[in-house]
């Protein structure tokens, strides 16, 4: 009995109230980071160091409200804005916003009858709002780039060039990463490389714990097509590997229990070491395997082809530059590519002219921005570490944002895009202008931290304030962008935690027990 947790219960409006309340804490502090003129906010971490932030999600994860129930609901808040960055990587502030004033609309009047109704509503609209998004939205052009990274970079219009120019570096095919710059300056470097499909097998591989990705520098590369079923296998290996102080990255099938004491070697420090997956069967496992070899000088191991499991020693080793895994997808920086590869991407260029085949062509496609893919890297530098840290998020939003625009394509910015969709979507029903109603929170949020206290709400679509000069403007015109795909995610998740907390009813929480009163 000493052991069970002691509950409390909240019932009805005295629940939904305390949850509320706990959102409104959490949006105030977020809120002001939004737009142009949003305001800094100062973080105090669990060392007692000041951390100094414009970054939305980093405000919302440093919360944590003394009621118990208001932290629930500052909680719930923040798992819309965490589910919006992992979607789209930046819209955080905005899906807090959207949700809080979802629900202040919703309470107004609340009447239990009616939550269903009101449920149901705000879902069936938020459909009806993006597809509007989804008629409004352009491509995003060449130019567009520096405009989408720059208000992604909280208008730091020198990063933003950098991040825009980078994504122009690498075309279609490549990829954009960023790291902290030894030198302390900020640059970009394009290097050559490959993404390759695959994401992290076990979680004692991750090295950066922030981004939860597994990083290797200068490992060797181990490729095996094969299942390596005992540790005996790849023991000669590992043994050079820790002799001469180095990393490695295995691309392959290993048994549980080859895994599993390989990521407990690494946590105890024995060895630096990565395991990705390899591809699943089929006709583009050894194809791309081979490619991945190619990049990285190693020999494919493969039992069926004659290869002897019994025998794997450091002849079959490639290398490469650095390798970053995270949850979807391995990169592999190689440095310059060998002759010999560019002598096949040739190859496959004048076989994509004379193929008709379409499943042939989109192979040879892949294999193409797979041999021939460049990897620009963003180094962040900066005066202090609490400058660095307050950059490198900018930066990581503004590199997920524009790989977003690229993706989907750009609506107009400022909180118009949603302020547009609030008066040309029809609402049928009260969850409908509910939701209506509370899209254009934003906007207004905006304009209220730039210091605008009078609401001005232009009658053309597209056009809204620019808080700089305080004017109308074309939103599009101005280069005041939002990657359609950020918007979206930020409404969606919004609508739904926010329809969530609106039918609870009942909220349990654990007891505590002030340990200065023992």
């Amino acid at each position: 009995m000493s052991n069970m947790i002691v509950k409390n219960l909240n019932f009805g409006n005295e629940a939904r109230d305390k949850v509320f309340e706990g959102i409104e804490k959490l949006t105030q502090a977020v809120s002001s980071t939004l737009g142009a003129s949003g305001k800094c906010v100062i973080l105090e971490d669990s060392n007692g160091n000041p951390i100094i932030t414009k970054d939305g999600v980093t405000v919302a994860e440093n919360i944590i409200l003394r009621n118990p129930v208001e932290n629930m609901g500052a909680t719930l808040l923040k798992q819309a804005a965490k589910k919006t960055v992992q979607e789209a990587g930046d819209g955080t502030t905005t899906a807090t916003v959207l949700a809080h004033a979802i629900l202040d609309n919703a309470y107004k009047g609340f009447d239990k009858k009616n939550v269903r109704i009101i449920k149901e509503g705000v879902n069936s609209c938020v459909d009806k709002v993006v597809k509007y998004l989804d008629n409004i939205s352009i491509p995003v052009k060449d130019e567009m780039l520096d405009h989408v990274a720059t208000i992604s970079t909280n208008n730091d219009k020198k990063l933003g060039t950098l991040i825009a120019n980078a994504f122009r570096s690498v075309d279609k095919t490549g990829v954009v990463m960023m790291e902290v710059s030894v030198s302390g300056e900020t640059k970009t470097e394009v290097i050559d490389g490959a993404q390759y499909p695959k994401g992290i097998t076990s979680p004692h591989f991750i090295t950066n714990k922030e981004n939860k990705s597994a990083e290797l520098d200068n490992p060797l590369v181990l490729i095996i097509d094969s299942e390596v079923s005992t540790i005996r296998q790849i023991q000669s290996i590992l043994e050079h590997v820790i002799k001469n102080k180095k990393q490695l990255l295995i691309i392959g099938d290993l048994s549980p229990d080859v895994l599993t004491a390989l990521a407990m070697n690494k946590t105890k420090g024995n060895i630096k070491i990565n395991v990705v997956e390899a591809p699943v069967l089929g006709i583009n496992r050894k194809q791309i395997l081979d490619d991945i070899a190619l990049l990285t000088n190693a020999v494919v191991i493969n039992e069926n082809l004659g290869d002897d499991m019994d025998l794997i020693d450091i002849d079959y080793l490639g290398s490469c530059l650095k390798s970053v895994t995270t949850e979807d997808e391995t990169i592999i920086q190689i440095g310059e590519t060998k002759p010999e590869t560019l002598s096949i991407i040739e190859e496959i260029k004048k076989e994509l002219k004379s193929c008709k085949i379409p499943d042939k062509i989109i192979s040879l496609e892949k294999r193409l921005a797979r041999l021939s893919a460049k990897i620009a890297v963003v180094k962040i530098g900066a005066n202090s570490e609490v400058e660095l840290k307050e950059k490198l998020d900018r930066a990581e939003d503004a590199i997920c944002a524009t790989k977003a625009a690229i993706k989907e394509g750009i609506v107009p910015g400022g909180g118009v895009a949603l302020l547009n969709a609030s008066f040309n979507v029809k609402g049928d029903n009260q969850g409908e202008q509910i939701l209506l109603e509370s899209i254009m929170s934003p906007y207004k949020v905006i304009l209220n931290n730039a210091g605008i206290d009078e609401i001005v709400i232009p009658a053309e679509d597209g056009v809204g304030i620019n808080v700089i000069n305080k004017a109308k403007a074309n939103m599009i015109d101005e280069g005041v962008i939002d990657p359609l795909l950020v918007t979206k995610s930020a409404l969606k998740n919004a609508a739904s935690v926010a329809t969530t907390i609106l039918s609870t009813d009942c909220v349990i929480n654990n007891i505590r027990v002030d340990e200065s009163n023992r």
